[in-house]
């Protein structure tokens, strides 16, 4: 009975002692001190960290230097358009080269043409026409992206226009069969390697969320 009774006592403590520090949770709790303020060291620090936070874009500076007028031309286009991530865009345009490229391969071009320029536009057309004439049939599977690389960016002030030049290195499967269906080039089971440097446009700030391949290169 002694001993019920002492440990009785304890739990009569404990309990008063966990009320003591963790409070009742009855209702709706209590609304909380004010916060103290801050002193003037935590103030620079915190002010401090606020500047270091916000002084380099790495969406920017994981793709071109930081001093380049690339990384000037894009810091631009982000002022103009919030919403514009470089690596949003990469995203992208890893997916647009496929989509045009095999287009182009194939000679389906009407669906991607708005996303070209004009003189792109053209320059594809003429190419595919030409294949048709000589009875010219191209066969080609896309294996993927090896590589990609944002060369350059530049932005014009007056009309909010910005232009990137991306680096693709593609790698696919194409064959060119003539009329009787005889293979004329390349090799179903050979992996063939297609390096290009595409630039893309758009107005930044408008309405339109899709850029334009303006211009293609090697």
């Amino acid at each position: 009975m002694i001993e019920l009774l002492v440990l009785a006592g304890i739990a009569v403590f404990l309990i008063l002692k966990l009320k003591s520090v963790l409070g009742t949770r009855e209702g709706f709790e209590k609304p909380p001190l004010p916060m103290p303020t801050p002193t003037d060291a935590a103030q620079q620090a915190r002010q401090k960290f606020e500047v270091i936070d916000g002084g380099t874009d790495r969406d920017i500076t994981d793709h071109v230097d930081e001093n380049s007028p690339a990384a000037k031309a894009l810091a631009d286009m982000k002022r103009v358009d919030p919403s514009f991530g470089v690596s949003d865009f990469l995203g992208g345009a890893r997916g647009a080269y496929e989509m045009i490229l095999m287009a182009f391969e194939l000679g389906e071009i009407d669906d991607i043409a708005p996303f070209l320029s004009g003189d792109v536009l053209e320059a594809f057309e003429q190419v595919i026409e030409q294949r048709e004439k000589e009875g010219l049939l191209v066969q080609a599977n896309f294996v993927g992206v090896r590589e990609m690389t944002l060369l350059d960016a530049e932005f014009d002030k007056d009309t909010n226009e910005g232009e990137l030049k991306v680096k693709f290195v593609g790698e696919l499967t194409s064959v060119v069969r003539d009329s009787a269906g005889d293979i004329v080039e390349g090799d179903p089971n050979a992996i063939k390697r297609v390096k290009d440097i595409w630039t893309f446009a758009r107005i930044m700030g408008s309405d339109d969320p899709n850029w334009q391949l303006v211009a293609t290169g090697e």
